[in-house]
């Protein structure tokens, strides 16, 4: 075989690769999920008034930013598990739950306040949302991680950093649902505290098994 037919081999073989890697990262996400759902409905489940919460624009904030994490960050790691993909160009779409951040809370603070700031940040679940995320985020996680493993990243951290977030929007938007702190600040601060625990996690072990 010429040089020319190897590169068109390979560029062949890589054009396939992604939507391979897609296919099997939706699958073991699909397959995690139930494991999750089964954390959430053994240990939380939905919040009593949660009729009432929908009414509340605050309460679907949540859902928007949970999700605007979790879509773009799926895009986002199946674009970097080819081996020759950059972050430069990619990186602003996982800027867009801070967007979403910083619309809510300055929206928040124009109206005439419902509690005082520091009961909005602390709220009453902090210590459940630290802990609830990251354990629904993990199987999860095991699930992105085996999906990225069928494809080639060259820097197997950042893919698996963006497992982790990954897995933490997914849990961190079932967790929504029991929150019953639907304030901006809580959200800005403990839901992204819990992540950040997720996704460490996640560049931890994918620096290891997502090597090639």
């Amino acid at each position: 075989m010429d040089t020319d037919q190897l590169i068109r081999s390979l560029a062949v073989d890589n054009a396939h690769r992604a939507p391979r890697v897609g296919a099997v990262l939706t699958m073991a996400l699909l397959v995690a999920a139930p494991l999750s759902i089964l954390i959430f409905a053994t240990f939380l489940g939905m919040r009593a008034d949660v009729m009432s919460a929908m009414r509340n624009p605050f309460f679907d904030m949540k859902f928007a930013v949970t999700l605007s994490l979790a879509i773009p960050a799926i895009i986002v790691s199946l674009h970097l598990s080819r081996p020759e993909a950059l972050l430069r160009g990619w990186g602003w779409l996982l800027l867009l739950p801070v967007g979403l951040l910083a619309v809510a809370i300055g929206s928040e603070a124009m109206m005439a306040p419902a509690m005082p700031m520091t009961m909005r940040l602390m709220g009453k679940n902090s210590r459940v949302c630290l802990v609830a995320i990251p354990a629904m985020s993990l199987p999860l996680l095991a699930g992105a991680l085996f999906g990225l493993r069928h494809g080639a990243p060259s820097r197997p951290a950042l893919a698996g950093a963006l497992a982790g977030l990954v897995s933490a929007g997914l849990a961190a938007t079932l967790y929504a649902s029991h929150c019953t702190d639907d304030s901006p600040l809580f959200v800005a601060t403990w839901y992204t505290l819990a992540t950040a625990l997720v996704t460490a996690i996640g560049a931890a072990v994918g620096s290891r098994v997502l090597r090639y």
